[in-house]
């Protein structure tokens, strides 16, 4: 699918926080092994509450916790920053979508 390998980077404005290397692309999700550096400690709660939530199937509670990360962080693809994501990390795995317009036409 032309994914696989490709590096992602999760930033918090200019400061690195991990990448993902692609090792999977099933659409609309891209899968992959996340190495955090050690700024990615800042913000682990939060992804740590946003999959508590997923998993427990509060998906109000979800949607407030994951608009921290949203609100908080980019996502930049080979060939930039994307415009929106929802992205999921645990364990060193990372999966997510991501779009170059806005999720919602918002």
């Amino acid at each position: 699918m032309g994914f696989e390998g490709e590096v992602w980077r999760l930033m918090r404005q200019d400061k690195l926080l991990g990448e993902i290397t692609i090792d999977e692309a099933d659409f609309p999700w891209l899968n992959g092994r996340f190495l955090p550096t050690r700024a990615f400690a800042e913000v682990k709660p939060w992804f740590d509450a946003s999959l508590a939530l997923m998993e427990a199937e509060e998906y109000e509670r979800f949607d407030d916790s994951y608009d921290r990360i949203a609100g908080a962080l980019s996502l930049v693809a080979p060939s930039g920053p994307v415009a929106e994501f929802l992205l999921h990390i645990d364990d060193g795995h990372a999966w997510f979508r991501w779009s170059d317009e806005p999720f919602d036409g918002s």
